[in-house]
């Protein structure tokens, strides 16, 4: 077994690779080395749902947790997708955005981290963490979000959107996913001259994101989510007293709703998103969850009542 003094020094330099080369993504999308990719494996459609001949009642953007590395891939397998889409044909849902990758590169696919991925699945995980706080960094956090939010417009595009429209888009962040979500609020309203609903599920944000242009964010959350109470103890932003941070600011302004889905945890059998175990009124938390986003869309785009 590795001593713990040991085990610092190893963790210590991969933890500093990390962090030059998540920041290497958003420099060279900035810079213009790289251009950010838009192909999708063959056969996989840029949405799935409504009809693409006919416009549907909303779009929405899925922006997974830190497990996030491929285009398909998910924590859950596409699960919660999967219910959005049974419960509410009438959305077109883009599930394959890179949320950690600025330059649209889904990590499992490089070369060099098909070996990671093998022998030290722990740095993938660690590589999308770094990102997460890159996009939170002051200095980085305008790049990223312009990056990230552009990605998203163009996907949206090749789904079938055309702006000024007016139809509704929904960005949906889990846990780290949030982080992305509210950074990209401001480029797709540049982009798209729409108002954009924000939902989180377990969010991991720093809240330094302008919400302006957001006309509602919808926080579902647990009293039993460890994880996502920690990121509103360590990021000064979310805290009431820096009262200008874009997150107070969104609060006294009305736009945050909280909606509670206990006793769900933020991973694990109990998770928001698991078939594992049901709840009193026999649903799953799945289930339960997915119910939720859709009642919450529909309301935002007009189609029902709220929940």
């Amino acid at each position: 077994m590795i001593e713990f003094p040991v085990f610092l020094l190893v963790l210590g330099p991969v933890l500093l690779a990390e962090a030059l080369l998540a920041r290497y993504e958003v420099l060279a999308y900035t810079a213009g080395w790289r251009t950010p990719a838009t192909a999708l494996p063959h056969g996989m459609p840029y949405a799935r749902g409504a009809d693409p001949g006919r416009p549907p009642a909303a779009y929405l953007v899925y922006l997974d947790g830190i497990g996030k590395r491929r285009f398909r891939d998910t924590r859950d397998g596409g699960q919660l997708v999967k219910a959005i889409l049974d419960g509410a044909p009438e959305l077109r849902v883009l599930g394959q955005v890179q949320p950690y990758s600025p330059l649209a590169d889904p990590l499992a696919d490089r070369p060099a981290w098909d070996w990671i991925r093998h022998h030290a699945g722990l740095l993938l995980f660690l590589h999308n963490v770094m990102q997460i706080f890159v996009a939170a960094d002051r200095r980085y956090r305008p790049l990223y979000n312009g990056a990230v939010g552009g990605q998203i417009a163009e996907q949206l595009r090749l789904a079938g959107y055309r702006p000024g429209d007016g139809t509704p888009v929904v960005l949906l962040g889990y846990s780290g996913g949030a982080q992305v979500a509210t950074g990209a609020v401001g480029e797709l309203r540049a982009r798209l001259g729409v108002p954009i609903l924000v939902i989180t599920i377990g969010g991991f944000h720093n809240g330094a994101n302008d919400l302006t242009h957001a006309c509602r964010l919808h926080r579902l959350t647990s009293a039993a989510d460890v994880i996502e109470r920690v990121s509103g103890w360590i990021f000064p932003q979310r805290w009431r007293l820096l009262r200008r941070s874009g997150w107070n600011r969104a609060v006294r302004a009305g736009k945050v709703t909280v909606h509670r889905l206990d006793p769900a945890t933020h991973m694990g059998r109990r998770s928001y998103i698991s078939s594992a175990v049901r709840l009193p009124d026999g649903r799953t938390h799945l289930a339960r969850t997915a119910d939720l986003v859709i009642a919450l869309i529909r309301v935002h785009a007009g189609t029902s009542a709220p929940p």
